[in-house]
């Protein structure tokens, strides 16, 4: 099993976020332990804001315990198409493409998604396992 972490899971252990640090440790302690943890180019670019080389984010995250998988073009697609679904039903504008990437993606190719914001992962691809609060 591949569990897709999330960028805001990663950002509360590196920010020790006081809300959220403390429940993200836990449950990605859990996924690894059950599964293996993987980001995608997306993912790594997100957390990227909160450094200043890749070679700092590289030693956060290593290539040799969290996999990098590259997104399917078909979930570019289906991530368009349920994009497109959100702005007809209001969707704001703001809202960022990249989380219907990241959950089309784990639609896709069968991931499970580790999120604390899993609204809209929920709403639009409903078939995705998510390990979220």
């Amino acid at each position: 099993m591949i569990t897709l972490v999330d960028s805001n899971v990663i950002l509360d252990l590196v920010t020790n976020d006081p809300k959220w640090s403390d429940w993200s440790g836990e449950v990605l302690a859990q996924a690894a332990d059950e599964s293996v943890l993987a980001i995608t180019p997306i993912i790594f670019g997100e957390v990227s804001i909160r450094f200043e080389t890749i070679e700092e984010l590289e030693n956060l995250l290593p290539p040799n315990e969290v996999e990098r998988l590259e997104l399917p073009y078909e979930a570019a697609f289906l991530a368009g198409k349920a994009f497109l679904a959100y702005r007809r039903r209001g969707g704001k504008r703001t809202a960022p493409l990249a989380d219907f990437y990241i959950g089309a993606h784990a639609a896709v190719a069968g991931l499970r998604l580790l999120t604390r914001d899993s609204q809209r992962y929920r709403t639009y691809f409903p078939t995705v396992d998510i390990i979220a609060p």
